[in-house]
């Protein structure tokens, strides 16, 4: 049986004067009440509410680990996506579920200055992309070895955007934090990137140095994944050469391998034949066609230090 209802009262100040939420050892489920509301008695997942206690309830997940608690963004966030008469989406894997509530993308206009910040959950629902034109600030990685291969990941089948599909080495967002704002030298796009080849790939930052990465251009593109989510996205483009050690998180990756360049010819061919499955991100397609081969080129040759161009954002939507 779920535990009696609480007070929204006693719940905003929980949430005001709690760092996290992590009552229950091992794995756990939470059940937050939502907000004041009545529901007509044929909606099976909720029950009409008093005027004193709300019997309708949000689930969360709770992972035992400190990593894995839940902060008071994290229900905030829950809350205020959660429209009226809602859910949030038992469908979606836990631990993508929790970082779509608790990760806070940087918003910004179509020449990259910075206008707010929301949930990655709300920067990637198609609605809102379409209906309050929402764009984030994102980055993808293309990190070769000492032979020149190019890492390639398979993303896992539980991401919430774009599961399967093969793309760049790694692919995620700078959050709306201090290090990851710094705009000089493009230092908050690198942190970001330091950090999510660790959380994705297990590569540790002492096998990528910030000095290492190389931020060379930036693009715009809009792209559905399926009916609901979808990517509004200012990427930022950025190489490395480092040979690492490679521990991928089943969480965030299904497959990994090194690919040189007929080997990457041979696998844009199957995915436009539709062979085998083979699936590219779209980002990762407007790379290729756009500038990869080139980049490529300079970085086995020295001179990529030329192809650095962080004025234009190439608007390729």
């Amino acid at each position: 049986m779920p535990p009696p209802a609480i007070p929204i009262r006693a719940l905003a100040s929980f949430v005001s004067t709690s760092r996290s939420v992590s009552p229950f050892p091992g794995n756990s489920t939470i059940l937050f009440p939502y907000k004041f509301f009545s529901v007509s008695s044929n909606n099976p997942s909720f029950s009409c509410c008093s005027s004193i206690f709300c019997k309708a309830f949000i689930t969360v997940p709770v992972i035992s680990g400190s990593r894995s608690s839940i902060s008071r963004k994290t229900i905030r966030n829950l809350v205020s996506s959660t429209k009226m008469g809602g859910t949030v989406d038992e469908s979606m894997d836990a631990v993508q579920r929790k970082l779509m509530f608790e990760d806070e993308c940087i918003l910004v206009n179509e020449e990259d200055h910075v206008i707010g910040h929301d949930s990655k959950y709300n920067c990637h629902l198609m609605e809102k992309i379409e209906s309050e034109n929402l764009l984030h600030r994102a980055f993808s990685v293309f990190l070769f070895n000492s032979k020149y291969e190019l890492l390639l990941q398979q993303r896992s089948a539980t991401k919430v955007t774009f599961p399967l599909v093969w793309t760049n080495t790694c692919c995620s967002h700078p959050l709306y934090r201090e290090s990851e704002l710094i705009q000089e030298n493009n230092l908050g796009v690198k942190n970001a990137a330091q950090r999510k080849l660790y959380d994705e790939l297990g590569i540790g930052p002492e096998d990528v140095p910030i000095d290492q990465f190389v931020a060379l251009g930036r693009m715009l593109y809009k792209a559905p994944s399926d009916g609901k989510w979808g990517e509004h996205e200012l990427d930022y483009l950025v190489f490395i050469v480092r040979d690492v050690a490679l521990h991928p998180n089943p969480e965030e990756v299904a497959d990994v391998k090194y690919v040189n360049k007929e080997q990457l010819k041979e696998l844009i061919r199957k995915a436009d034949a539709g062979e085998d499955g083979v699936k590219l991100s779209p980002w990762f397609r407007l790379v290729v066609d756009n500038f990869l081969i080139d980049w490529w080129n300079k970085t086995e040759n020295g001179t990529l230090a030329d192809a650095i161009d962080m004025k234009t954002i190439h608007k390729l939507t």
